[in-house]
């Protein structure tokens, strides 16, 4: 019997039978998806975090900023607070003031700071001849200002004197648009003001430089009345400002723009690029110097993918590969145990059925076995008649039980079994048989009706017809009527006159009889004077349909 724990324990497993592929597959699915939304959960944490700190960065950044034009314009403030005082601004006095305030000019980011008196348009001829009396020959003012126009701001004055800050000396500010609104809004404030983007005269070699100004107006009060008299300005080129106030924030990985005014490509001041990837980008705007900038910043990442997630995601991919192997190892397990349990059903299945075909045979050959004795002891004239009738018979039912089992009970020729009954008479002279026909093949059942009726002829052609005398010959021909039919047919001639017995014996009954009800076909028997000839059919069944075959007994044909 099969054992009831394996079949208990496979019938539990066979939905893994059922889909081999598929449970390993929803198995990576379920651990694919389940890594994506870990990966998805720490990126969007880390994504909240970076904004936080991104956010962080550009409040020092834009304090940064704000810091250095604050430092600038306490300087500027200074400027303007000693020069209100003097009647005039000398050289040598702005020269000291400067070197002791900027040194080397590059303080706080700026070129330097300068010097540019606000002066009629009417008196600016007068104005060159005093610069020129002071001690500056070549001082002349540029673009020369229209008759029309108000006012010019030629700068006299700019520290430290680097031969790029020298090519602005003479420079009427006043002429140009940007730097004049931003005059004249200090001019109304009283206070610093910071100019819009300008491309300033010391980067005359470089187009593309970017730069502004912070102007402090210059007050004096002669006269009893406040009126501006010039500017302490401080020119500044817009990339180093941004590095001097990089000094002040501690995180290189950010992308810092800076915009005068809106965001535009026309307004980009400064920037500082950064490799990587763009991530979040946030802007602010600040105040500088009473004008407004905005700063923009930009976190850049080194990958994709966080640290952390490109972790998560592979041990969670190896995660999902090991889940889906497991699961086809206890799927693969699975569908062997039921490949185990279909052969052992099948094997129970064809034991079960082998005992009934036994059965079913035992039974036959014992009804066989009885008729037989039965009729044989009927007509026997002796016991020793009967012993020998007997015996016969039952070596032709063995001979056919033979030829079943070289073919394991599948199948026999038709040929083998008339070879084999007739073999006993041919004594090694196979000429008195003459046998032709196709190779056609009988089922067991079929194949044991047909031994007995050649042997019955045989036996019959051996006393009494053409195997008796030594010119005696047998024809035994046979063919394929159709796909599930044969016919065999047996003469003889050349032995003694035959006439029809006038009492049947049992050769006749066993022929006409049992071999015509186990074929399921007539039997034509035929006494010719000549010899006797035997036409019978036998159906050309397959094996399988006799497997199962419900046992037929004959003993009652002959009760």
């Amino acid at each position: 019997m099969i054992d009831q724990a394996l079949l208990d324990r496979v019938q539990k497993q066979s939905w893994f039978h059922k889909y081999p592929r598929g449970w390993p597959f929803l198995l990576f699915l379920i651990a694919s998806i389940t890594t994506a939304v870990s990966v998805m959960a720490i990126e969007r944490a880390d994504h909240k975090t970076r904004e936080v700190e991104l956010d962080r960065n550009l409040t020092e950044i834009a304090s940064a900023l704000q810091r250095r034009v604050t430092e600038n314009i306490a300087l500027l403030r200074a400027g303007a607070a000693l020069f209100a005082t003097q009647p005039e601004v000398t050289e040598q006095q702005f020269s000291e003031f400067a070197d002791d305030l900027q040194g080397d000019g590059k303080l706080y980011g700026s070129l330097g700071m300068g010097w540019a008196p606000l002066v009629p348009v009417r008196d600016l001829a007068s104005f060159e001849d005093d610069v020129h009396d002071a001690g500056q020959p070549d001082f002349l003012t540029y673009p020369y200002p229209r008759r029309d126009a108000d006012y010019a701001t030629p700068i006299v004055y700019l520290q430290p004197g680097t031969s790029n800050n020298r090519l602005a000396i003479g420079f009427d500010m006043f002429s140009e648009p940007v730097r004049r609104a931003a005059m004249q809004k200090a001019m109304e404030l009283g206070r610093p003001v910071s100019s819009g983007k300008v491309h300033l005269v010391q980067d005359k070699a470089d187009p593309g430089a970017a730069g502004f100004l912070i102007y402090m107006p210059v007050e004096t009060g002669e006269g009893g009345r406040h009126r501006v008299k010039g500017f302490v300005y401080s020119p500044f080129r817009a990339d180093n400002f941004l590095n001097s106030a990089g000094e002040l924030y501690r995180n290189n990985r950010i992308e810092v723009s800076v915009y005068d005014g809106s965001v535009s490509p026309d307004n980009l001041l400064a920037e500082q690029r950064v490799e990587g990837m763009s991530g979040s980008t946030m802007e602010r705007r600040i105040d500088v110097g009473n004008h407004s900038w905005i700063v923009q910043v930009n976190d850049k990442k080194t990958g994709v993918l966080s640290a952390l997630s490109r972790i998560t995601l592979f041990f969670g991919a190896l995660a999902s590969l090991m889940v889906m192997a497991i699961g086809r190892l206890i799927t693969k397990r699975a569908a062997e145990d039921r490949r185990v349990l279909e052969w052992l059903t099948n094997q129970a299945s064809i034991r079960d059925s082998l005992t009934r075909e036994l059965n079913h045979r035992v039974k036959n050959t014992l009804a066989n076995v009885l008729s037989i004795a039965a009729l044989t002891r009927r007509r026997a004239t002796d016991i020793d008649d009967f012993t020998e009738s007997l015996t016969a018979r039952i070596r032709a039912l063995s001979a056919t039980h033979d030829l079943l089992s070289q073919s394991d009970w599948g199948n026999a020729a038709i040929g083998d079994i008339v070879r084999s009954e007739l073999a006993p008479y041919m004594g090694g002279n196979e000429s008195l048989v003459e046998m032709a026909g196709p190779d056609i093949k009988l089922a067991p059942n079929d194949a044991m009706s047909l031994g007995l009726a050649i042997h019955e002829l045989a036996t019959n052609a051996a006393k009494y017809g053409a195997l008796s005398t030594i010119k005696g010959r047998i024809y035994v021909h046979w063919a394929l009527l159709s796909p599930d039919l044969a016919e065999i047919h047996w003469r003889e001639e050349g032995g003694p006159p035959v006439r029809e017995p006038a009492k049947r014996g049992f050769g006749r009954d066993l022929i006409e009889k049992i071999v015509a009800h186990e074929l399921n076909s007539e039997v034509d028997l035929r006494f010719n004077p000549a010899g006797v000839e035997c036409s019978l059919k036998m159906p050309v069944r397959a094996t399988r349909e006799f497997s199962l075959r419900a046992g037929r007994g004959v003993r009652s044909l002959f009760s």
